[in-house]
């Protein structure tokens, strides 16, 4: 049966997540397996706006991502030069305007603010997967335990 499922991606988080674990993602790789998968017919990728990244956000669009950029802002940290572009109001938002066009819906990332979405999409029926960078996610999250997919725990399969 065909199925139409979308997965909305936490960029920041996925791509932390993973590099924690030292390792980079292919994220063309991974588009290809969320597709195999679990059917992922639209892969909404959210990711802050940074000057000087417009040759990677042509190469994930061209590896089937729909990108979302986000503006970002700088800021320092203990003297160091710190870009954030918190993307978690976005994801949801495009989880809810795209609520009636998929069957099923993917949350890529392991945070805790994602809660209240995956709750909402598992009382709809509409929840699938919470696929999550490594060991390290949102305990708020354990309750979804029968959905989490760890992407650190196939490392081989998506490292670049």
């Amino acid at each position: 049966m065909f199925m139409n499922n979308y997965a909305f991606i936490d960029s920041q988080n996925l791509n932390l997540g993973v590099l924690s674990q030292g390792w980079k993602l292919d994220f063309a790789k991974f588009r290809v397996y969320l597709e195999d998968k679990y059917q992922i017919t639209k892969a909404f990728l959210f990711i802050g706006d940074v000057k000087g990244n417009e040759s990677l956000y042509k190469y994930l669009k061209r590896a089937g991502y729909v990108v979302i950029l986000k503006p970002t802002r700088e800021h320092r940290i203990n003297k160091k030069r710190v870009t954030k572009g918190n993307v978690d109001a976005e994801l949801v938002l495009h989880c809810m305007i795209e609520y009636s066009n998929y069957d099923k819906a993917t949350i890529v990332s392991g945070d805790g603010d994602f809660y209240c979405l995956a709750e909402y999409l598992e009382s709809k029926k509409k929840l699938d997967k919470i696929i999550v960078p490594n060991r390290k996610y949102s305990s708020l999250l354990r309750k979804y335990a029968g959905h989490i997919v760890n992407v650190g725990l196939m490392k081989e399969k998506f490292r670049k």
